[in-house]
């Protein structure tokens, strides 16, 4: 077993090392070039997709829906552990580089949204799949790489959607409230199950509930704190930007440190790349994939732009209020312990509930990417074993020691992303055919 956990974290340092970084970001850097721009360019029309009414069309859900779907698996523990380790090990300079992954990444989710609709078919029940195993197979010709990348998604699900994610909860739970993991256990299952086994359509209307609520909660909470304290948001950013490129307070005071940890989190947080996102934009009703695709990059926007941005701001804000210090805490509990120092008494239990709903809606998002992965793998008729599988991991991510399977499903989940991001850089050109045919066609009046 020792020998499996030294093989696996030698794995998963070398998929989630710089190559891999240099390739998620490089990828976003060529699509913004090759689109001109086109994520800033169209970001208002893109909100004005999200928010709109628009006529009925082909699919399963609305663009709306589809998107608090993707969102509810991307918002997650990264948004709070994940951005506080940024911070610790690569410095205040670590939230900039978060945000420069997040701008480039952008183009990498609305490409991936793109290809989605693009190559999405209709299953044996007349429902939409797609993702990057289709847009893989129907676009490139190559089906066994798209069945590689279901595979990858298939046992990601296991752990970075389900087991990783209920520990999280079960050991917060714990932590606040002293209730037992295996009580959690049994409630977030039953909760799961709930919505779980009613599909996409059931997960699409529960994330479109609980992710707004959770995310302007979790942010009302976070402005509250900045708004409290104004005299050290200008301190707070000028360090963020200074420390961006003199990788002060970094470990070693290396400048690499604030871009790995800054780029890494980044990316862990809103999954720009990951191939996960897709399998959700290929469910909504829309006319055209680039509609969908800018639905899909605004995920990025509220993901780490907004979202992850509170976090960061208010944790360097506390780093300067200790003395330019974080102390001897990282992850969840120096988020908590930041949060309940500049608003006393609330602080804290903003961020408790946060993980808590955070972690709830990632099992319910993650639900339907590893279903469609793994029905893509066996057939329709795998649907409910699939379910039940994944239900299970739920409760035993909450009574078990985590340390192998955080490891797997970290490697697995960064694995996904190779075959996903080869594929958009080969159908680069698709992607950009799509988006002049958009354009093209709004401007005849053919398209509202």
């Amino acid at each position: 077993m020792q020998n499996l956990q030294s093989l696996m974290e030698t794995l998963s340092g070398w998929v989630w090392g710089p190559y891999m970084l240099v390739l998620i970001v490089g990828t976003g850097i060529f699509l913004t070039f090759r689109l001109l721009f086109w994520q800033f360019r169209m970001l208002p029309l893109a909100f004005k997709q999200v928010f709109g009414k628009h006529p009925d069309h082909s699919g399963d859900i609305s663009q709306f829906a589809s998107l608090m779907t993707a969102l509810s698996a991307t918002i997650g523990t990264g948004n709070i552990a994940g951005v506080a380790t940024a911070c610790v090990l690569g410095g205040p300079g670590a939230v900039f580089w978060m945000w420069m992954t997040a701008l480039f990444g952008m183009a990498t989710k609305y490409g991936e949204g793109v290809l989605a609709v693009k190559y999405r078919v209709k299953n044996e029940k007349g429902e939409m799949s797609g993702g990057p195993m289709y847009y893989i197979e129907r676009g490139l010709k190559w089906k066994w790489l798209a069945l590689i990348f279901a595979l990858f998604g298939t046992l990601a699900s296991f752990g970075i959607g389900s087991s990783v994610q209920s520990n999280t909860v079960a050991l917060a739970v714990e932590n606040s409230l002293g209730i037992e993991t295996w009580m959690t256990g049994i409630i977030i299952t039953a909760f799961s199950a709930l919505v779980i086994l009613g599909g996409i359509k059931s997960i699409s209307k529960a994330s479109s509930v609980i992710v707004p609520i959770m995310a302007v909660g979790y942010v009302a909470g976070g402005l509250i704190i900045i708004f409290n304290n104004l005299e050290l948001v200008v301190p707070a950013l000028k360090m963020i930007f200074t420390y961006a490129f003199t990788g002060e307070a970094a470990v070693g005071g290396a400048i690499g440190a604030a871009i790995r940890y800054g780029v890494a989190r980044g990316v862990f947080s809103n999954e720009a790349g990951m191939g996960s996102a897709p399998i959700a934009a290929a469910a909504a009703k829309t006319d055209h994939p680039a509609r969908q695709g800018l639905v899909s990059m605004t995920g990025t926007f509220i993901d780490t732009i907004i979202v992850c941005s509170i976090t960061g701001i208010v944790l360097v804000m506390g780093y300067i209020m200790a003395g330019n210090s974080f102390g001897d805490q990282t992850g969840a509990v120096l988020t908590i312990g930041v949060f309940d120092k500049l608003l006393p008494g609330v602080g804290g239990w903003v961020v408790t509930f946060g993980i808590i709903f955070f972690a709830y809606s990632t099992i319910l998002g993650w639900s339907y990417y590893g279903e469609k992965c793994a029905t893509y793998l066996l057939g329709e008729k795998f649907v409910l074993p699939y379910r039940i599988i994944y239900i299970a991991t739920v409760f035993i991510g909450c009574v078990a020691t985590l340390d192998l399977v955080w490891l797997f499903a970290d490697t697995f989940n960064g694995l996904m992303a190779v075959p996903n991001l080869i594929a958009l850089l080969l159908l680069s050109g698709v992607i950009a055919k799509e988006s002049k045919d958009f354009i093209a066609r709004r401007k005849s009046g053919e398209l509202y």
